[in-house]
């Protein structure tokens, strides 16, 4: 596991950003790699724990360990091998998940832990540099086909995990690129889309067909596919956002965040905006609600398009600049973190409560808020205005959007309003319809979209062949 006193002779080292000024100046990715020889030092902190809590955090079961050990001692290839055999897309994973590994990490009790998001990275870029990574065609073929109806990270690892299997994968998609919110939600400097482009290559080179620009339950009913295909997975994700119902929302100049981040991307991709009005925050300030992932998109695409001010704005109370590790470790702590976007400039603001909006001739001009109470209620006397000609609400989703597709499938939902189905078979309660990924257990992150995609091709090719060699 590395080298034995490496975690004692090493400092941990992460990887480094262009500088500011320069990478707001443009959408390409900034992160500067570690190189061969810097990734195999911090690959040699890896200490022999006797307990890898990092498994335990990991959502795809990557065996970390296994692939630090294999890259201090230089085998590349064979580290490749180990990341690909829990993680189909170790290059999405690499750029955009927050490495709940380093939190379960064993050196992260002293704040200091490996590297891992930035090793497993490592990895997977310098085996398309070597071009170590090809289509894996399977010759054998069931005679057997499957509909996988959305193309994020769930739908593109169910239908490559099937069609390895040697089934005949046919994957949907509404818009008219594959990737979902990978796609269409993530920024290019985040995730540049052409990681994507090369992973579609490999899939139609593999056999999964693709029907881009088809969206299920408008355009063909599931009934439809069912009717069709031997077994049909619903892997959509979750796309119904959180409102904000108060007073001025029907002003103009307050957008959805995913309205807004996936007009830049088709902006930067040159895919064309069919004449929508577009949302653009240069020259305007610019109030973000919500203080999560998608909101610090939010912040760097804003600063990019040339704001005069970004504001970001959260309900919740400031979490503590520092966790209590003998409370948390090794589960994900609550603590402050600044992103990336968040250092390119912009003031934030916590346990504030936005009361109205106002604005002049239908136009959106100021934010009404106060302080918020522990019940995120407004505190009498606490009141304040932020300026705001451009306000953008990303505060989570609330889960799949049911008009179409789910209602008409006629599947069960839980509670939440997700698609019911458990995490052992993935089946929802209509025959030959299984369901995974965000669609199934809400907004999430992009490493349980693959866990759940590979669990659920395996649960569809065990219901398909009364066997399977797929693993979970």
């Amino acid at each position: 596991m590395g080298k034995i006193t490496g975690f004692l002779e090493i400092d941990r080292v992460d990887r480094d950003y262009l500088p500011v000024a320069e990478r707001v100046t443009n959408y390409n990715e900034f992160t500067i790699p570690l190189g061969d020889k810097g990734t195999r030092d911090q690959a040699a902190r890896c200490m022999d724990c006797g307990v890898p809590y990092c498994h335990n955090g990991c959502p795809v079961n990557n065996q970390i360990p296994d692939f630090n050990d294999l890259v201090y001692k230089g085998d590349w290839l064979k580290a490749l091998k180990n990341l690909h055999s829990t993680n189909n897309f170790p290059e999405f994973t690499g750029r955009i998940c927050p490495a709940p590994c380093e939190a379960a990490c064993t050196l992260n009790i002293p704040d200091t832990p490996v590297n891992i998001k930035s090793i497993e990275c490592a990895i997977v870029d310098k085996g398309w540099e070597e071009g170590w990574i090809t289509p894996q065609v399977n010759a054998n073929k069931t005679g057997k086909s499957v509909a996988v109806i959305g193309s994020g990270p769930a739908g593109m690892a169910c239908a490559q995990q099937l069609a390895r299997a040697g089934h005949d994968v046919h994957l949907y998609e509404k818009a008219t690129q594959i990737g979902g919110l990978m796609r269409y939600g993530i920024p290019n400097f985040k995730l540049d889309k052409t990681v994507i482009d090369r992973r579609v290559a490999q899939m139609q080179a593999e056999g999964v067909t693709l029907h881009t620009g088809i969206h299920v339950g408008k355009d063909i009913t599931i009934e439809e596919l069912t009717a069709k295909y031997d077994a049909v997975s619903l892997a959509g994700g979750a796309e119904k956002p959180r409102d904000l119902p108060i007073p001025g929302r029907e002003l103009d100049g307050i957008h959805f965040a995913m309205d807004f981040l996936s007009q830049q991307n088709k902006r930067v991709t040159g895919e064309p905006l069919n004449n929508i009005t577009p949302i653009l925050a240069g020259g305007k300030h610019v109030v973000v609600i919500g203080g999560g992932d998608t909101g610090s998109d939010c912040i760097g695409t804003s600063n990019r398009q040339g704001a005069l001010s970004v504001t970001q704005i959260e309900i919740m109370p400031a979490p503590p600049e520092k966790e209590n590790k003998a409370l948390t470790w090794p589960l994900w702590p609550m603590k402050m973190r600044t992103s990336s976007s968040q250092e390119e400039g912009v003031t934030r603001d916590f346990a504030v409560a936005t009361v109205k909006f106002d604005g002049e001739n239908g136009q959106v001009k100021e934010l009404h808020c106060a302080r918020a109470d522990s019940k995120f209620q407004p505190i009498p006397g606490t009141e304040f205005v932020l300026k705001a000609d451009l306000v953008l609400l990303a505060m989570g989703f609330l889960g799949p959007v049911q008009d179409g597709m789910v209602k008409e499938a006629g599947v069960e939902l839980d509670k939440r309003g997700n698609v019911l189905a458990d995490v052992i078979q993935y089946k929802t309660s209509k025959e030959k319809v299984f369901s995974c990924g965000d669609m199934r257990r809400g907004q999430s992150l992009v490493v349980w979209a693959i866990r759940e995609g590979r669990q659920c091709a395996r649960s569809i090719d065990q219901f398909l062949m009364g066997k399977t060699d797929l693993p979970r």
